[in-house]
């Protein structure tokens, strides 16, 4: 019995121990005086935790620097690459180092001869800036102009490519969405923007946004009626694209809306190669699980909040099929 009185009080030294040193940030001089001990009967104590398995030391790198689980998330998504970045101290600069990497995967992925399609977000404005010079290539705009306060907008955006040598516009001089179907209906008959409308049946590359389905989280939602929201909502609406509404498996939910949008539509990402997509924080994860589903996402782009949203959700998708978690 006192052996095993001897033991436990060990333990417990042990642990209190470790607990001022690796917890407490205390110096092993500053433990010894306050526990009458040696300096170097702490620092044994502090080996015999670890070998007790008391103490226990995981090192790894943070997700944006640790590309073997990016790859990981990827196959488990289906995408063919993942790129997280570090999410910032507030939204404004997280949504800058998603920028920065989003243009640098854009400059990577722009071929001489290549027609990319590019969307509008505050993301993708930003990365605008950051964008090398392209190659000779042709630009084209795939929705109309949704000023946001604060911000650009489209047509801001597709001149920034126009002043690049080589490289052709098409823009689309019309709002994203038109106060009614029959005016959106007319605009998308005038020549210029029929032509770039058309142009988006054979991109090379996309670059698209997608923005979380709630009120702040995506530049669309104020402008829906109450009818269109409570569509949206009746049809499990999880996130939006180009202006374009998809339920939680990447299927294109259609409402009133669709015929107020100028702009790309769904299945016309689903038929270019190569569809970059971006995305920040937590609630936006669904929307991206859901543009790969779709088939409208092959390269996600996103910070390390989205990322670890993600993992979670793949994680709950095995669990609810009774399979072992594809992530760690």
């Amino acid at each position: 019995m006192a052996d095993t009185d001897t033991d436990s009080e060990l333990v417990r030294l042990l642990v209190d121990v470790s607990r001022d040193y690796y917890l407490e940030g205390r110096s092993k001089v500053d433990i010894a005086k306050a526990r009458g001990l040696s300096r170097f009967q702490v620092a044994r104590m502090l080996d015999q935790a670890r070998e007790l398995g008391i103490v226990r030391i995981e090192i790894g790198a943070p997700l944006h620097l640790d590309p073997t689980r990016w790859d990981g998330l990827a196959e488990a998504l289906g995408a063919r690459q993942v790129v997280v970045v570090a999410s910032g101290s507030d939204t404004v600069a997280t949504r800058e180092n998603v920028a920065r990497a989003l243009a640098d995967v854009v400059g990577e992925r722009v071929r001489p001869g290549f027609v990319v399609g590019v969307s509008w977000s505050r993301t993708v404005e930003a990365a605008v800036r950051h964008l090398v010079p392209l190659p000779p290539c042709e630009v084209v705009q795939l929705v109309g102009a949704l000023p946001v306060a604060g911000s650009g907008n489209s047509l801001e955006l597709v001149q920034r490519f126009a002043a690049m040598p080589g490289v052709r516009t098409l823009p689309l001089w019309t709002p994203l969405i038109i106060s009614d179907a029959e005016t959106a209906s007319g605009m998308r008959r005038q020549p210029g923007i029929a032509e770039a409308l058309r142009r988006a049946d054979e991109l090379d590359l996309a670059v698209v946004a997608i923005g979380a389905w709630a009120e702040g989280r995506s530049t669309v939602y104020p402008h829906l009626t109450p009818e269109e929201l409570e569509a949206a909502r009746a049809a499990g609406v999880v996130a939006e694209c180009s202006g374009r509404l998809v339920d939680a498996e990447g299927r294109p939910v259609r409402t009133a809306l669709d015929e107020r949008v100028v702009g790309v539509t769904i299945d016309q990402l689903v038929r270019t190669p190569e569809v970059v997509a971006v995305g920040y924080g937590p609630q936006v994860a669904p929307g991206l699980r859901a543009a790969v589903r779709g088939g409208f996402a092959s390269t996600l782009v996103l910070d390390e909040e989205a990322a670890l949203a993600l993992e979670r959700l793949l994680h709950d998708d095995a669990a609810s099929a009774g399979e072992a978690p594809s992530v760690s």
